[in-house]
């Protein structure tokens, strides 16, 4: 994930340098629902050796600094100038947008980097050579966004999920074109007031690859990160401390729904065409090291939380 701004290749989203690990957290309160989603179809292809390399199963959690600014549930990490009491007295302010009880559309799922995709298999190594980008709909991000529609969908939250290749078949100003297509759906249907940019991770550390992973009621899920921007005074982005609320609301209901779902809120100076609503965030699900099924499982958990979330906010 890039800035709109930025003139130069758009690489890869970064990641947080991997932080140590501490004692997991007790299961997940919420009961999952079953489901009736049918399991994704993969091909395991055979790997030749030389192009193996190490695949890291590991469950982030936050070690104490004084960048953690601490939620009812889960945590905000300030990369900021802003100070800690700033935040935290922003997110006390609930999410400055109300939901309506209507059929009109609320929500608006979208993909920048719609091709990004994740490993076909789960083991202890990974194929160096892999591109980690599909085109096919049905093994990238568009999945993902599926399961969140459907779950927002059955929670009665009105959805449209635009599964537009925004990063092919150029990756170079995928946010200029996501931008255009988020205005024309705020042009075409006022009512949407949440705009969610879904994306996965990039985690490696040299050759190694880290598969982002939590446990939730009995299945593995990849970790969810919610992006946050700031404005350093250059992105004509000037309501970021309201999106910032919206972040930290979302972050309790997933964390308190899901212990061990989410990685911290990563509030920092980027902007991600998050000016366009004050409803509007980048989620990353897993990273490259996860499978495609486990992101999906996310997509699954992140839209019943939504829902509820959201269904807790109607006039």
């Amino acid at each position: 994930a890039e800035s709109a701004e930025a003139s130069a290749p758009e690489p890869e989203p970064s990641a947080e340098a991997p932080e140590p690990s501490e004692e997991p957290a007790e299961s997940s309160p919420v009961e999952a629902a079953e489901t009736s989603y049918p399991p994704i179809a993969v091909s395991v292809p055979e790997v030749a050796e030389e192009n193996r390399a190490a695949l890291v199963h590991k469950t982030y959690t936050v070690s104490p600094s004084n960048i953690y600014i601490p939620l009812e549930n889960g945590y905000i990490k300030n990369c900021t100038g802003i100070s800690n009491a700033d935040v935290k007295a922003q997110i006390e302010n609930p999410p400055y947008f109300t939901i309506e009880d209507t059929d009109a559309p609320q929500v608006l799922i979208m993909h920048t980097h719609t091709t990004e995709s994740y490993v076909p298999f789960t083991g202890d190594y990974y194929d160096r050579t892999m591109s980690f980008r599909s085109t096919d709909n049905s093994q990238n991000m568009a999945v993902v966004g599926d399961r969140i529609a459907s779950e927002l969908e059955a929670a009665g939250i009105g959805v449209i999920h635009d599964a537009t290749q925004h990063d092919y078949p150029s990756y170079n100003g995928a946010y200029d074109r996501s931008r255009k297509t988020v205005e024309q759906y705020l042009a075409e249907y006022p009512s949407i007031k949440v705009v969610l940019d879904v994306h996965r991770d990039a985690i490696a550390s040299g050759d190694q690859v880290y598969s982002a992973e939590a446990e939730i009621d009995g299945k593995t899920a990849a970790q969810v990160m919610i992006i946050s921007g700031c404005d350093d005074g250059s992105m004509e982005y000037p309501d970021y401390m309201k999106n910032l609320s919206f972040a930290a609301a979302l972050q309790n209901q997933l964390e308190g729904d899901w212990p061990t779902l989410t990685r911290p809120v990563l509030f920092d100076y980027r902007q991600y065409n998050q000016q366009l609503t004050t409803g509007s965030l980048l989620i990353e699900v897993g990273s490259h090291g996860n499978t495609l099924e486990q992101a999906a499982y996310s997509g699954e958990l992140i839209g019943k939380s939504l829902g509820r979330l959201l269904n807790g906010m109607k006039q």
